[in-house]
């Protein structure tokens, strides 16, 4: 490969490290927003939000046994709020630094 071909790889690599990042961490904040919102959990795309923002939290940001633990009357929605939204912005650095590092 020449120099070029190698930059513009490089280019594409990170450009979609970037767009993964970005997607999951919106995944994670729809996800909380649902939450916080009341969305009606038997709806077939709140269901999907909700599965794949708990698959993306890696058990560390989970809503039951998170980084943050809440107990009272909103404490799933300050759960959901809290802990998925520090792992999205988790994602979103995590994702930033990954695309500096790849980019030529």
């Amino acid at each position: 490969m020449s120099g070029g071909a190698t930059a513009a790889t490089r280019l594409r690599v990170s450009q979609v490290v970037w767009l993964a990042a970005v997607v999951c961490a919106l995944f994670l904040a729809v996800g909380a927003l649902l939450i916080a919102l009341d969305a009606n959990p038997d709806n077939a795309l709140v269901k999907l939000v909700h599965d794949v923002a708990d698959a993306l939290d890696l058990g560390v940001f989970s809503l039951n046994n998170g980084i943050f633990t809440f107990d009272g009357k909103d404490a799933q929605t300050k759960s959901a709020l809290a802990n998925w939204g520090l792992a999205a912005i988790g994602y979103l650095v995590v994702g930033r630094i990954l695309e500096r590092i790849i980019r030529p």
